[in-house]
């Protein structure tokens, strides 16, 4: 696995849809659309619940991670904040923002994610420009450039 630290020349050319893993969430694949016209990035989830451990805000969550698939992943994650985000259809919602890591191909990051119900959208995942700037450049063109086409499992674990 590489770090990949925001540099002035991006290292890497991505396609506008990539096979992203989410290790600390224990996420091995999630279809993403690299969206340069989001500012954020989001995840899928559903049955958000905040709460508190020794002082400190968390957040417990469940995942589909393959689309027209059922398998439920459940997972924890430190809550940074609760933000105001704006949709694409121009609404805006109160979304909570954990920090973890991303990995596409031998890459691997930190990045913020906003949880949100995608249950409607076409991909379980947007990686926004936040994410991808100064790290990736994206051939909106082309797709899973650093990443296979089709999951390696059903199920990921």
């Amino acid at each position: 696995m590489t770090d990949i630290t925001p540099s002035a020349a991006p290292s890497a050319l991505i396609g506008w849809r990539e096979w992203l893993g989410l290790p600390k969430l224990n996420i091995a694949r999630v279809k993403a659309k690299i969206d340069t016209g989001a500012r954020s990035s989001a995840l899928h989830a559903f049955d958000i619940q905040p709460f508190r451990v020794d002082g400190k805000a968390r957040v417990r969550f469940k995942v589909h991670p393959l689309q027209r698939q059922q398998h439920t992943i459940e997972a924890e994650a430190d809550l940074l904040e609760e933000r105001m985000v704006r949709d694409s259809g121009g609404h805006t919602q109160q979304r909570p923002v954990i920090m973890t890591t991303v990995q596409l191909g031998d890459f691997c990051w930190p990045i913020e994610l906003t949880l949100t119900n995608r249950d409607a959208m076409g991909f379980r995942m947007l990686l926004g420009r936040q994410a991808v700037r100064q790290r990736f450049l994206v051939d909106p063109g082309r797709s899973y450039l650093l990443s296979s086409a089709a999951p390696a499992t059903s199920h990921p674990v």
